[in-house]
């Protein structure tokens, strides 16, 4: 299981943006992540008190960072992370309205559809205790230098 030190090393998200906790599972076609950061009232995503659900995006586009890192064999390599970025989000369906309600760890998942070392379109999704709190689609680009 990689901790949070390792996802640290290997995105660019830092400090308490840095929102998963380790790496449960992964694959060249999926990872899975914890995440127990939702319940944190110093999270950077909260507003009013709140982390709603929509925010669940940013867990999974960590989640995907980090299957981009170990993919392209940054584990081995000891390379800066990567400055990716989501072109899009598509046919999200939120199941709940927030997020920092729930006790206990988030899964965090994402599942690679297609795409090649630097183009990936992912399937994501949220649980807490088996329900899912949220899916969806998201097309990333890993490294946004490699586009120029």
């Amino acid at each position: 299981m990689l901790d949070k030190n390792w996802i640290a090393a290997h995105i660019p998200h830092q400090g308490n943006m840095c929102l998963l906790d380790a790496v449960t599972e992964w694959s060249d076609a999926a990872i899975t992540c914890r995440a127990s950061t939702h319940t944190d009232p110093a999270n950077p995503l909260r507003a009013e008190g709140r982390l709603g659900a929509a925010n669940g995006i940013e867990y999974a586009a960590q989640a995907m960072a980090i299957h981009g890192a170990l993919i392209a064999g940054e584990a081995d390599e000891g390379a800066a992370p990567r400055q990716g970025y989501l072109t899009s989000v598509r046919s999200v369906s939120l199941h709940v309205a927030r997020l920092d309600d729930l006790p206990g760890d988030l899964d965090v998942h994402a599942e690679r559809l297609s795409g090649d070392s630097n183009n990936i379109l992912y399937q994501f999704s949220l649980s807490h205790a088996g329900r899912c709190l949220l899916e969806g689609r998201a097309a990333v680009v890993l490294d946004a230098s490699a586009l120029g």
